[in-house]
């Protein structure tokens, strides 16, 4: 009688044989699965049925192979010399960083007002469904809609990577300022403090270590986006050189030795984000 009231209770099931049934199949797994299925059945086919056109799929695949061993094995620059290369990549990197430290600081600001706990419902909401829509168009998109105004370059790049740098971070320091306990709050609202002593004494210090975080995390983002500005909208830099390389002068050497020196900044920037995060934000939290 107990072992059945236990059964009931969890709602085991079991096969013909009397087995429990250890995966239980749901809706959603059999939709994801269905769709996996389709989705393989339609590549399967799609490669089955395109027309070739008197391709020779083993002689393209060594073709593809010979091509990446002289893009990775064998870089070297041919346009421009290595220092024309560092100074492109001071170029990529400043984007990012201008955009970024703009976004960030602008974004503290209206962080404030998007915080549940420290602003109305209705303005909250407001700048949440803002930024919201803001983040859902791609950043190319906003390059492209300021390039009508300002025309391709530097300057529609960074106005869109820097509209697109709002959206993320408004949402991220948001989210910072509402995790801190409302004990505190109220606390400081009994005491008798207005709302920017709140915000100076208790919620930017208390918040300081993932506010850094969030904007360390996206000057890596814009980093990369500045590289693909670079090629898309002509600003300038390391993609604008990777574009031409690849497009203009298809140069398949100049490629890899650029994909080489994007890499290794992109790491570079990874590791000092690791070592600032480490020795000085946790240490700073820690006290």
């Amino acid at each position: 009688m107990t072992t059945m009231e236990s059964e009931l209770s969890f709602n085991l099931k079991r096969t013909q044989a009397g087995k429990i049934k250890i995966k239980v199949w749901n809706k959603s797994q059999v939709v994801m699965i269905g769709t996996f299925v389709t989705l393989l059945f339609l590549t399967i086919y799609g490669f089955l049925t395109f027309d070739y056109k008197g391709i020779v799929l083993i002689e393209a695949a060594l073709a593809t192979l010979y091509n990446l061993k002289l893009m990775f094995l064998q870089p070297m620059l041919s346009h421009f010399t290595f220092v024309e290369a560092i100074y492109q990549i001071v170029v990529t990197m400043a984007l990012a960083f201008l955009s970024t430290i703009l976004g960030a600081v602008l974004s503290l600001f209206i962080a404030l007002f998007a915080a549940k706990n420290l602003s109305s419902k209705v303005v909250s909401n407001s700048i949440i469904m803002m930024v919201a829509f803001i983040r859902a168009v791609p950043t190319v998109l906003w390059v492209l809609i300021f390039a009508i105004a300002a025309g391709l370059g530097s300057e529609a790049a960074i106005l869109g990577m820097l509209l697109h740098t709002i959206a993320f971070l408004v949402k991220a320091f948001a989210e910072s300022f509402e995790e801190m306990d409302d004990g505190i709050l109220e606390a400081l609202r009994a005491s008798g403090a207005n709302w920017w002593h709140i915000v100076t004494h208790a919620v930017i210090p208390s918040t300081a270590t993932s506010l850094l975080s969030w904007t360390f995390l996206r000057f890596e983002t814009n980093f990369t986006v500045a590289v693909a500005m670079g090629a898309a909208a002509g600003a300038g830099g390391i993609g604008f050189e990777l574009f031409m390389a690849s497009g203009f002068y298809f140069d398949l050497r100049e490629v890899g030795y650029i994909t080489y020196a994007i890499l290794i900044v992109a790491i570079g920037l990874e590791m000092l984000s690791t070592q600032l995060k480490t020795r000085y934000l946790t240490n700073a939290s820690v006290k």
